[in-house]
């Protein structure tokens, strides 16, 4: 089993927001996390991340602990989140960093950005986070892409790309491994169903709904 989350609650100004979430990400799983804002799917990744401690419950990544063992949870999975986070490192920098804390190849970094039309050599002196949020999302895209996990979470990933970009993006996709399981929260589930075989749906901090497609 990759990832395992059982009876987990999470609680926010003292409201459940996961709700005795249960649920298992097996290899090869490519779901599409559906539901409303609010109903607890961010704080769910968040919390198998390692980012949130839970109220009550067990998560658990390849049989390592979130909390105590973030660093083992992290080297088996790529996040790619909704909001690119504020990086005031160059590109230059930043890969330099990544390639050396994640053993990722920079090759691979732009061979990735390249497949996504993303010149990264025209763009290596400028700050990353004064990029477009199309360029910063690809550039997120290409290192996930890039690291080899075992499992890839997208928040929302084609939110500040052009249709192209997508094509771009769903087509990496389909280059992946069949065992490699990614899971999608998405609003776009018409744009993602040929490369999902499961979709769970969230409210209120449940999973109201888990389902095959």
């Amino acid at each position: 089993m990759l990832v395992t989350v059982q009876n987990v609650y999470k609680k926010f100004m003292g409201e459940n927001v996961l709700d005795n979430i249960s649920l298992d990400i097996n290899s090869g799983d490519k779901i599409a996390m559906m539901g409303p804002n609010g109903a607890g799917k961010t704080t769910l990744i968040r919390a198998i991340l390692g980012f949130y401690h839970t109220n009550k419950g067990k998560i658990s990544v390849n049989g390592y602990n979130p909390i105590k063992q973030r660093v083992e949870v992290l080297s088996h999975i790529s996040f790619i989140p909704q909001l690119p986070p504020p990086i005031k490192l160059n590109l230059e920098e930043m890969i330099s960093f990544i390639v050396k804390s994640s053993n990722i190849s920079k090759e691979m970094i732009f061979d990735k950005a390249s497949k996504m039309d993303l010149d990264l050599k025209s763009n290596l002196n400028k700050q990353f986070f004064k990029l477009s949020g199309g360029m910063k999302q690809k550039l997120l895209i290409a290192i996930a892409l890039s690291e080899n996990s075992s499992l890839l979470i997208f928040d929302e990933p084609t939110a500040n790309l052009d249709p192209k970009a997508r094509e771009h993006f769903y087509n990496l996709l389909n280059e992946l491994d069949d065992s490699c399981s990614t899971l999608f929260i998405t609003h776009r589930l018409d744009e993602i169903k040929d490369l999902v075989n499961r979709q769970i749906y969230m409210e209120l901090g449940k999973v109201v709904e888990d389902a095959k497609i």
